[in-house]
């Protein structure tokens, strides 16, 4: 299966949601258009937008056009968070390049990428005001505090060989599966789904969002640069223990637990032969790869409870293509 496929269902909803990004993007001042324009269309998978259009139709989101427009804004609002947490992020991080182009920080410069940051999450907001629903706005208010606890979370453990696995499953639900969750759970609201359906979507945008992540910090050590549009190793370069560095620590012999623990405290990428090496020997990817298929799992079983449909078949093949995907 291909994320084409998977987005046929909807490819009139998704042409809107782009409308609308593309709409609310405009602002008097230059540079921000600029920066905007150039992180959004700089060849992401708009998976996070995605879930949100297909979980509102699997719910049964209303057929009217002011419906549509509604669940459009709705999917807008999850892109421009997802957004300016990358600009944030690519700050934060020192990144040069993402997916595939150089970032926006690199181009224009810390200080353009923090504020185009803080437009694109301000804008989030003043569009949730229009949905006019305290319920979306409280989510959402939720999963942003959620996403910069992960954010400070990772920041803590970076550089400390002694994270735990519990830890790094904390960091990624908080910086990643929580948007993803979020915006599964306000398109139900939107479409005034039951509250059965509200929190099956919620556990299946979760578990997707971890799978999601999982699959990432397995293919920055297998995949090439040009699959992955960044540099192979950055997580091992900015010392972050993510679960295969975890898993062959805990599993490795001490030479190569001193090897793992001493890549960690330092980054760089002066063992990453050697580190990969010892994640291969230890099973630390097939490990992640396994804890990313119970992921998917889980998140395939929550959808048990929606009605069968297109929408529902789609969000079931995008769990699949979330952990089978090679980019």
């Amino acid at each position: 299966m291909s994320l084409d496929s998977i987005k046929q269902p909807v490819l009139a909803q998704l042409a809107t949601v782009d409308h609308v990004i593309r709409t609310r993007l405009a602002s008097d001042v230059v540079l921000v258009n600029q920066v905007a324009e150039y992180i959004i269309q700089s060849g992401g998978k708009r998976v996070r937008p995605l879930v949100t259009v297909l979980a509102g139709q699997a719910c049964g989101q209303p057929s009217s056009p002011q419906a549509h427009e509604r669940l459009a804004s709705t999917a807008a609002v999850v892109e421009f968070i997802h957004t300016a947490t990358l600009l944030h992020d690519d700050v934060v991080d020192s990144s040069a390049l993402r997916r595939g182009q150089d970032t926006a920080n690199a181009v224009w410069g810390n200080q353009a990428s923090v504020l185009v940051g803080d437009y694109l999450y301000s804008r989030a907001f003043e569009m949730m005001v229009e949905l006019g629903s305290m319920r979306v706005m409280d989510v959402m208010a939720s999963a942003t505090n959620k996403i910069a606890e992960g954010e400070v979370l990772q920041l803590m453990n970076a550089h400390d060989p002694d994270t735990t696995e519990a830890r790094y499953f904390d960091v990624i639900y908080r910086k990643t599966a929580k948007l993803f969750e979020s915006g599964a759970q306000i398109a139900a609201i939107i479409a005034n789904a039951s509250p059965e359906h509200e929190r099956a979507l919620a556990d299946y945008g979760k578990y997707l969002g971890t799978a999601f992540q999982l699959v990432d910090d397995v293919l920055d050590y297998r995949a090439s640069a040009e699959e992955m549009g960044k540099n192979l190793g950055d997580d091992l370069a900015e010392g972050k223990p993510t679960l295969p560095l975890i898993h062959a620590l805990k599993h490795g012999n001490a030479g190569q637990q001193e090897i793992i623990r001493s890549a960690i405290e330092h980054g760089g990428l002066e063992s990453i032969a050697a580190v990969t090496q010892i994640i291969e020997a230890t099973g630390g990817l097939k490990y992640t790869a396994d804890q990313a298929r119970h992921q998917t799992d889980l998140a395939i079983k929550a959808l048990t409870a929606l009605p069968d449909s297109n929408y529902k078949q789609s969000l079931h093949d995008l769990a699949e293509f979330a952990v089978k995907r090679s980019y």
